[in-house]
């Protein structure tokens, strides 16, 4: 009996690592990163219209979304929204001719439903006043596939501290995918 027992406990361990055990080809891999990144891309330009509600078009619209920025977390929609429209109401409505340039961009996919991103980037712009201006950061996102659309589901933004040179966040890095 208890030979048994060792044999059925062996193949319900041999068949529950199977089933999870989900592995990608490299073309389905950089399927999802294409989509991952093209997803972030249309988010982020700064050159179409409705800015706030296509960044918000990244997150899903219902269920725990947790976002880290400036030493505070948040973790509703909600708060998300009002803080994506405060900083463009406030902020990015004040740049004149802003572009949101991608500098490096890290795409690792975990799963056929999951992947996380960390990239960099930088807007430069002209302030009210008309000088050149630029703000830049890094971001680390956690995507999840929901009824077919990748959502953002975690996110941690870092702004790159204004007395430093944004030409620091080009800096060579390891990239590991």
């Amino acid at each position: 009996m208890q030979r048994l027992i060792v044999c059925l406990a062996v193949l319900l361990t041999l068949g529950c690592g199977q089933a999870g055990d989900v592995s990608l080809t490299a073309t389905q891999k950089e399927r999802i990163r294409a989509e991952v990144e093209q997803a972030m891309r249309q988010a982020y330009d700064l050159s179409k219209p409705n800015v706030s509600e296509r960044m918000l078009s990244l997150y899903p619209a219902s269920g725990p979304i947790v976002s880290a920025s400036g030493g505070r977390v948040v973790g509703s929609r909600d708060s998300l929204a009002a803080g994506i429209r405060y900083f463009w109401d406030s902020v990015g409505s004040n740049m004149r001719n802003p572009q949101w340039i991608w500098q490096r961009f890290y795409v690792d996919v975990l799963s056929p439903t999951s992947a996380v991103v960390t990239a960099t980037y930088r807007i430069p712009h002209r302030d009210p006043m008309n000088r050149p201006h630029e703000i830049a950061g890094a971001m680390t996102v956690v995507f999840e596939k929901r009824g077919g659309k990748w959502v953002i589901v975690q996110e941690h933004l870092s702004d790159l501290p204004a007395q430093e040179d944004s030409t620091q966040a080009n800096m060579p890095t390891h990239e590991h995918h």
